[in-house]
């Protein structure tokens, strides 16, 4: 061949690689975008707070990994301004699906539409955003927390049935403005609020953490006089609230009665051992789910508006029996 030739010949190769690579980049650029196959899955995780979060993301990257999944995850450490960095960062390597558990639920339709302009599907897992606009996200993934506080509400009414005098309760909520704090307090309050002996005498937000948790049970135990419960919006709390209460000489689940919701191992050997006394499930294994719905929705398959996981509740006896075989 020629040097003329071969200069043709390389120069016409150079513009078909071209227009190639800008195919590609039009369509989207993510894994099966690129035509390798393989889904890419940008997730955001609200953090490590707690036993819960940790099984939580456990699950998702061995469900990444079992389904073939090419999994980009990031850690917010429970900021907001982390989650939106994240998000915009997979938009930028044109991913071809994002989750995300937000940390709060307010603010985040500006990060939302620019992944809807950029023709990236979105999956809410865990908690939900309060966007009036729906099409921002494809489907929700994750557990009713109003039925949990409802759920935990009910045990109260009936364990204090008989009682005739005020029930003082107090309460430790989740991160403040996140869905699972704002719902289970609605829930748990609609069920208490029908009969006025239930008295909710101190409510602050203990961040989901066992450390904070027990600080401000330690509070409540200085500043309020005589408790009969404790309401906790999650496990880790409730077990760091037992530390503080077993600090303060009182009997964890016998002199204060304690609700808590999740069903972390800790939670169901406190459960059994008597030191809670009923405890609400939150499954936190959603992997399995999570693959599926980002296989569906990247082919542009309809999906459910809202995917709720299974739950149950437990008292001593179901906790001794689930125990053997609780993997989180």
């Amino acid at each position: 061949m020629s040097a003329v030739k071969r200069r043709t010949w390389a120069t016409w190769s150079a513009a078909i690689l071209g227009l190639g690579m800008l195919a590609g980049c039009a369509s989207g650029g993510g894994g099966q975008a690129a035509g390798d196959g393989q889904l890419t899955l940008g997730f955001s995780q609200v953090g490590a707070e707690s036993g819960w979060r940790t099984a939580n993301t456990q699950s998702i990257q061995e469900a990444a990994a079992a389904a073939g999944v090419d999994l980009k995850f990031s850690d917010a450490q429970q900021k907001q301004e982390n989650q939106i960095k994240a998000i915009r960062s997979f938009i930028q390597q044109r991913v071809d699906v994002i989750a995300f558990s937000p940390v709060v639920e307010s603010g985040w339709d500006t990060v939302l539409k620019e992944a809807k302009t950029a023709n990236i599907p979105v999956i809410l897992t865990d908690r939900a955003v309060d966007s009036a606009d729906t099409t921002l996200y494809k489907t929700f993934l994750g557990s009713d927390f109003v039925a949990e506080g409802r759920k935990s509400g009910d045990w109260l009414v009936k364990e204090f049935g008989a009682a005739t005098g005020p029930v003082r309760i107090v309460e430790l909520q989740g991160t403040t403005g996140s869905a699972p704090a704002n719902d289970r307090k609605a829930g748990f309050a609609e069920v208490i609020g029908k009969d006025p002996k239930f008295q909710v005498v101190a409510s602050q937000t203990g961040e989901f953490t066992r450390s904070k948790g027990k600080e401000v049970m330690e509070a409540f135990l200085k500043s309020q006089g005589k408790i009969d419960v404790l309401y906790a919006h999650n496990d880790d709390m409730a077990l760091g609230a037992i530390e503080a209460i077993e600090g303060a000489g009182l009997k964890p689940g016998t002199d204060i009665k304690i609700v808590s919701v999740d069903g972390v191992r800790d939670a169901l050997q406190a459960l059994a051992d008597g030191k809670i006394n009923f405890v609400v499930e939150c499954n936190p294994l959603l992997g399995t789910q999570l693959m599926d719905l980002a296989k569906k929705v990247a082919a542009g398959e309809p999906v459910p508006p809202r995917v709720e996981t299974e739950e149950t509740v437990f008292d001593q006896q179901a906790a001794k029996a689930a125990l053997p075989q609780r993997k989180y």
